[in-house]
């Protein structure tokens, strides 16, 4: 780990005790933590930056399962099992909290591009391409006008119903690394759409990430498709 990548984990770890200090005493903090109240007094403040193995399990141990208790707060369903996570894909800042930790716990490799999908997924994935410092890209259900090439990926779900997505073909080049993020994953159709067009790029993927999985079905099924990690913060039965 270079000094760059030192300093940017210390203050990832730093914003992430910031939050959980938001809502909480030191004691309680230190109860969460395992760190000493003092310290964390120091760390919350800025007038002391925590040492990189303290930093790096603060944001790997700590932050994930922070951030999934904080997520589980803000998303709501409905009686047809339906997510509202407009309290998460909304707040940016709590994204941006979101990509160091899931970078650090599934161990993604840095990507050339970070492919979603429009449009819930464009704050997510702004998050990830600005924490890896990758391009964004985002697949869309309907062709922009001004664009002449596109790479296409088409399903028929269970319903009957058809499912295209769009990514102008300048999105990705061939040989790119491609990290796919999406805010939910139930059915994993959107994710396999997703990944179809990320091989159809001739791209490598370095892995899936979304924020919530809504049972087994969706992970697996990207699992099925690449052999790179697959990871959501929290799940849902």
């Amino acid at each position: 780990m270079n000094r760059a990548e030192k300093a940017a984990l210390q203050l990832q770890a730093v914003a992430v005790l910031r939050m959980l200090k938001e809502t909480r005493t030191y004691e309680e903090l230190s109860e969460v933590t395992g760190l000493p109240a003092g310290d964390l007094n120091r760390y919350v403040n800025g007038h002391v930056l925590p040492g990189t193995d303290r930093a790096s399990e603060v944001v790997e141990e700590v932050g994930r399962e922070a951030l999934a208790d904080e997520l589980l707060a803000r998303v709501e369903f409905d009686d047809g099992g339906y997510v509202d996570n407009s309290g998460v894909v909304f707040d940016q800042s709590f994204l941006d909290l979101v990509a160091p930790v899931a970078a650090e716990t599934f161990e993604f490799e840095s990507p050339d591009v970070v492919l979603t999908a429009a449009t819930d997924g464009i704050t997510l994935g702004a998050a990830m391409a600005s924490f890896f410092d990758a391009r964004l890209a985002y697949a869309k259900k309907s062709k922009e006008t001004a664009v002449e090439e596109f790479i296409e990926s088409r399903q028929r779900l269970a319903s009957g119903i058809e499912l295209t997505y769009y990514l102008p073909a300048s999105a990705i080049d061939a040989g790119d690394t491609v990290l796919v993020v999406d805010d939910l994953i139930r059915s994993g159709e959107t994710q396999e759409l997703l990944l179809d067009i990320a091989l159809q790029a001739d791209a490598d993927v370095t892995g899936v990430f979304t924020l919530i999985a809504v049972g087994d079905e969706g992970m697996e099924r990207a699992r099925e498709i690449t052999d790179a990690p697959v990871g959501a913060l929290t799940t849902f039965e």
